[in-house]
């Protein structure tokens, strides 16, 4: 399983509820959140607009000139007009309605900013496909080659400059708002572009899983850590299953006996293993304190409910019970389905697979995959060798493992950052398995770090609710602090 292509994505949401706004820098307004349900209704939330976007911004030969068209959302609703901030999300790899969709964080602080809502959708994803279409964008290495983080970027601060001049506000002061990959983005553009954003909101954005910055076991660790801390049974159930599955996988009848047991829609099951494992990554990955509706509905911590039902004693010794169980609560929470089609991947209508494998076949390598003799899932020894056979079969490329850190920076990111970078927020919540590539420390007074314990997959940006726990209101009250603080001295700034 591609854990660490299908695991970047990032945004989930719940409605909205009161709270209160400290900020006010010139420009922005003393307001309370609005209670008003921000659901998805297409034009209600946004209006769609396309840029007329470079293929190539950093070479000269022909090709390089050639166009296509970006989408990108707007939602002026609260809009000061001219010199009033300007909030973007740096799109990750997939549609762009889904995270227009699923940051309510923004929707939510816009009114108190006065801040125009400014959605990119990332090049090769969701509607903003050069070559025409996908059929010619995806067809060979030499149409995906412009396909890359640098070209993204330049995208974003190429759009940007564009639509202030449009706006006639110049002026405005622009920050970056990301979540996963799209956390990466904001931070990158902010390093790279600081004359165009002045500060980035990079949620659980692994930054540093690259190279050997991190262990490859890391991961996978933290995803047996999240089921371990709830229960010493549930981890062990879990590790002592895979063989189980193998073995009954091999002899005759036994395929047809795991298709009773989890009750799939086919007694083809030799993907199950890769299915059961999906459920424990995600489900630690969107560990939320919440009801959530985003890959797929679960209840509040999730994690808890999975092992609650692994633990359950009504079903005995049985393993496939125990685990039929946990699954049905990840795959099944609503009671809807009648049987489980466990070829389909789960994330096919979420992100666009074809781009981000080529992404991760590229310069997006983040090594993962390892598993130690105490995780909770088969030990694999983490190889670089893996990919790099199926990259060069496959598009005919080798991947180029160190470009990223050779691109931005990561070796003693302290050191560095410390002289130059400003205005990042690193959010990390430390039970989502992408949390041990984060910047996990403050580097300076402006390059903040905020750590919580019991934070999953970019929790920050989801609508907020009534039922939110006390220490993520108080996240989002310091980030919306340190946003104002930003602006209030860009204002400052602009007087002299």
């Amino acid at each position: 399983m591609d854990t660490h292509r299908a695991a970047l994505l990032f945004v989930f949401f719940l409605p909205p509820f009161f709270l209160a706004c400290n900020a006010t820098a010139p420009g922005l307004r003393q307001a309370k959140w609005r209670r008003e349900l921000a659901t998805y209704s297409g034009s209600g939330l946004y209006e769609t607009r396309y840029f007329t976007q470079t293929l190539d911004h950093f070479n000269f030969n022909p090709q390089s000139y050639a166009k296509f068209q970006q989408r990108y959302l707007v939602n002026r609703t609260n809009w000061g007009g001219k010199g009033s901030p300007i909030f973007v999300y740096t799109g990750n790899e997939g549609g762009i309605e889904l995270f227009a969709k699923n940051t309510g964080f923004m929707f939510e602080i816009a009114p108190s900013f006065n801040a125009l809502l400014v959605f990119i959708e990332h090049r090769y994803y969701g509607k903003s496909i050069p070559f025409g279409g996908e059929d010619v964008a995806y067809s060979n290495a030499s149409t995906l080659g412009y396909l890359s983080v640098t070209q993204a970027i330049a995208d974003f601060a190429t759009l940007i400059i564009d639509m202030k001049k449009n706006l006639t506000s110049e002026d405005s002061p622009v920050v970056a708002f990301g979540g996963s990959y799209g956390g990466m983005l904001a931070a990158w553009f902010r390093l790279k572009y600081p004359h165009v954003v002045l500060g980035a909101l990079a949620s659980s954005a692994p930054l540093l899983q690259f190279d050997d910055l991190v262990s490859p076991y890391t991961f996978y660790n933290i995803v047996t850590d999240d089921f371990r801390s709830e229960s010493e049974s549930c981890y062990r159930t879990i590790k002592s299953s895979w063989k189980e599955l193998d073995d009954t996988l091999s002899r005759p009848g036994g395929p047809k006996k795991l298709a009773k047991a989890f009750k799939t829609c086919s007694d083809e099951v030799s993907n199950l293993p890769q299915w059961i494992e999906e459920a424990l990554v995600y489900g630690a990955m969107t560990d939320y304190p919440t009801v959530s509706d985003f890959l797929t509905p679960l209840p509040a911590y999730p994690v808890k409910q999975m092992c609650k039902s692994i633990d359950n004693p009504t079903s005995g010794n049985d393993t496939f019970a125990r685990l039929y169980g946990a699954m049905n609560i990840y795959y099944n929470y609503t009671g809807k389905a009648a049987c489980f089609d466990i070829d389909t991947d789960s994330l096919d209508d979420t992100v666009g697979t074809d781009g981000w494998n080529w992404q991760s076949c590229t310069e997006m390598i983040l090594p993962t995959e390892g598993r130690s003799e105490e995780s909770m899932f088969p030990a694999n020894k983490y190889s670089d060798d893996d990919n790099a056979g199926f990259c060069e079969s496959y598009y005919g490329v080798a991947p180029r493992p160190h470009w990223i850190t050779t691109e931005f920076g990561g070796h003693d990111i302290r050191r560095v950052l410390k002289r130059f970078g400003s205005n990042i927020i690193f959010f990390n919540g430390l039970r989502d398995p992408w949390s041990g590539g984060g910047v996990l420390k403050s580097l300076n007074p402006s390059l903040i770090a905020m750590v919580i314990p019991q934070g999953a997959h970019h929790v920050d940006l989801r609508y907020s609710t009534k039922e939110d726990p006390i220490w993520l209101q108080n996240v989002r009250r310091k980030e919306i602090n340190i946003i104002a603080g930003w602006i209030n001295q860009y204002y400052a700034d602009s007087k002299f």
